[in-house]
C-alpha cells in the first residue's frame, strides 16, 4: 500500500528554525569588523555584505529595495503566497505562541489539528502565555534592532537604560505591540492588515503555484461563494471538514482560491492523512490552475518569470558593480563665506583662498592623508599654507581640516572684476597608493582695484 501522507507541515517547521537561527545569528557574524546588514543612524553609515558604506553611499540602497521587491514579486508569481507561510516572521510567532505555547505547552488549545474552535475560560493560562510570549517578542524586537544597532553596542546600552531612552521606548513599545499583533490579532492582521494579500492577485497567473483542491477528484462543494455540499453526491471528498478545522486563517479552500489563503499547505496535509487511508493522494496540492486542468507539470519557465529573473540579474549585477567602487575615503569641500584674503608682506601682496575640507576615512583601517591643488591651465601658481604636512584618520572616522591656499605668483590682472580660476584637489593617503580621489572647486583673485585698497 503507498503511503500519500505529505508533511508540508514538518518542513515549514524546518524552516522556521533555520530562518531563526539565521536571523539571530547574523548580527553576531563581522568579517573585517562589518556586519552582513547594518544601517546605523547614530554612526552614519551602511554594512552591506560585511562591506562598510558612509552615508555619502547610501545610493546603494534603493538597489537592496528593489532587488528585495522584485524578488518578491518573482516568488509571487512562482510560487504564489510562499512567503505569508514560509518566512514572514508574523506566521512564524503566530505558530509560537498558538501551537507550541498556546497548544503543546500550556494545553490550552487540546487539538493542533483544529485552529477553528476557541476554548473559552483557562484565562490565568491565557495570561501566562501572553506573558511568555512578551518575553519571546523582546528578544524578537531586539534582533530587529541589532540591524540598526550593533549588538556590541546595543547590549552596553540597556546596562543604562537612563542613558538611552529611545532605544529603550522603541524596544519597550515595539514588544508591547508585537505582543498585542500576534496574541490579539493574529491571522486577522494577514486578512485585514498586510497588503501583500491585496496585491498578490495582479502577480498570479494560470500557472502560479497556489493552493487548490481538485474538483475533477473531489467533487464541487461550492458554487461561487455558495456551499452546495459537504460531501458532494459524487467524488472523492467525503465531507470530513479536516481541511477546513486545520485552516489557521478560517477559510475552506474547497471554495477556490481566496486572498485569505496563505499557502501554508496545512489542509494539503490533513487531506492526506483521511485520503491515504483509502490508498488515494490528497485532493489539495500545491499546483497551478493550468496543470490541474490539463493533468500536465507545472510551468516554472514561462515569460513572467524568466523576465523577473533577469530584471533581477541586472540589479544585482548594478548593486555588485556599484559597490565593488567603493570610495575608501570621501571629501567634501566648502568654501569659506569670505572670498578672500589678503595681506601685504614686505614689499608683497599676498591672495589667499580658505576652505573647510571634511574627510572621512571609509576604510577598516587608518591612514595618513595629504593632498595637492593646482589651478588648471597654471603650474606652480599656488601653495598650500595650511595644513603643512600629512595627518592621520582612523578607519571610519572623520577628520574637518581648516584648509589656507595662497597665490605665489600674480594671477591675473583684470581692473574690472575679480577672475574665478578652476581649482583641481587631488587628496590621497600615503600609505596607500590605490585611494586617490579628485574634487573640482574655485580660487578666486580679486581684481586690481583691491589691491591699491591694501595697506
Amino acid at each position: 500500500m503507498q503511503n500519500f501522507i505529505t508533511d508540508y507541515t514538518k518542513k515549514r517547521y524546518i524552516l522556521y528554525g533555520i530562518i531563526s537561527i539565521i536571523a539571530l545569528s547574523l548580527p553576531f557574524i563581522r568579517i573585517n569588523g562589518n556586519h552582513f546588514f547594518l544601517l546605523s543612524f547614530v554612526h552614519a553609515k551602511l554594512n552591506l555584505f560585511f562591506v562598510s558604506f558612509s552615508t555619502q553611499e547610501f545610493y546603494l540602497m534603493p538597489f537592496v529595495l528593489i532587488l528585495l521587491f522584485l524578488f518578491i514579486f518573482f516568488i509571487t508569481t512562482l510560487g504564489g503566497r510562499i512567503w505569508c507561510a514560509w518566512s514572514c516572521p508574523q506566521t512564524i510567532f503566530r505558530v509560537i505562541y498558538r501551537d507550541l505555547i498556546q497548544t503543546k505547552i500550556l494545553k490550552i488549545r487540546k487539538n493542533i489539528n483544529n485552529k477553528q474552535k476557541e476554548y473559552s475560560g483557562q484565562y490565568l493560562k491565557k495570561t501566562i502565555a501572553v506573558i511568555l510570549f512578551y518575553f519571546i517578542s523582546l528578544i524578537a524586537i531586539s534582533n530587529l534592532l541589532w540591524y540598526f544597532v550593533p549588538p556590541e553596542e546595543y547590549f552596553e546600552y540597556i546596562k543604562n537604560p537612563n542613558e538611552h531612552f529611545l532605544l529603550m521606548g522603541i524596544l519597550f513599545f515595539g514588544s508591547l505591540l508585537f505582543t498585542l499583533d500576534v496574541t490579539y490579532l493574529a491571522e486577522k492582521f494577514c486578512i485585514y492588515v498586510c497588503p501583500y494579500a491585496r496585491i498578490q492577485s495582479v502577480m498570479f497567473d494560470r500557472d502560479t503555484m497556489q493552493v487548490i483542491y481538485n474538483e475533477k477528484r473531489g467533487g464541487v462543494i461550492f458554487d461561487g461563494k455558495f456551499k452546495l455540499h459537504k460531501k458532494p453526491p459524487q467524488g472523492e471528498c467525503i465531507g470530513c471538514e479536516a481541511c477546513v478545522s486545520v485552516c489557521p486563517t478560517h477559510i475552506d479552500i474547497r471554495a477556490g482560491m481566496q486572498l485569505e489563503c496563505i499557502n501554508c499547505l496545512e489542509c494539503a496535509d490533513a487531506c492526506s492523512k483521511i485520503q491515504n487511508k483509502f490508498n488515494r493522494p490528497s485532493l489539495i496540492n500545491w499546483t497551478s490552475v493550468k496543470s490541474i486542468e490539463t493533468d500536465q507539470k507545472i510551468k516554472y519557465f514561462r515569460f513572467r518569470t524568466v523576465g523577473y529573473l533577469i530584471v533581477i540579474t541586472i540589479v544585482l549585477i548594478a548593486l555588485f558593480v556599484m559597490g565593488s567602487k567603493k570610495e575608501h575615503m570621501l571629501l567634501n569641500i566648502n568654501r569659506s563665506s569670505e572670498l578672500y584674503q589678503i595681506s601685504r608682506v614686505g614689499d608683497n601682496i599676498e591672495v589667499s583662498n580658505a576652505y573647510t575640507f571634511l574627510f572621512q576615512n571609509t576604510d577598516i583601517k587608518d591612514h595618513e592623508y595629504y593632498f595637492e591643488a593646482k589651478i588648471e591651465g597654471i603650474d606652480n601658481g599656488i601653495e598650500i599654507i595650511r595644513p603643512s604636512k600629512p595627518f592621520k584618520i582612523s578607519a571610519g572616522e572623520q577628520s574637518k581640516k581648516i584648509v589656507i591656499i595662497k597665490a605665489i605668483k600674480k594671477l591675473a590682472n583684470d581692473n574690472h572684476k575679480d577672475v574665478i580660476f578652476p581649482l583641481s584637489i587631488k587628496a590621497y593617503a600615503k600609505d596607500d597608493n590605490k585611494i586617490v580621489i579628485f574634487r573640482k572647486t574655485i580660487f578666486i583673485y580679486p581684481k586690481v582695484s583691491i589691491f591699491k585698497e591694501v595697506k
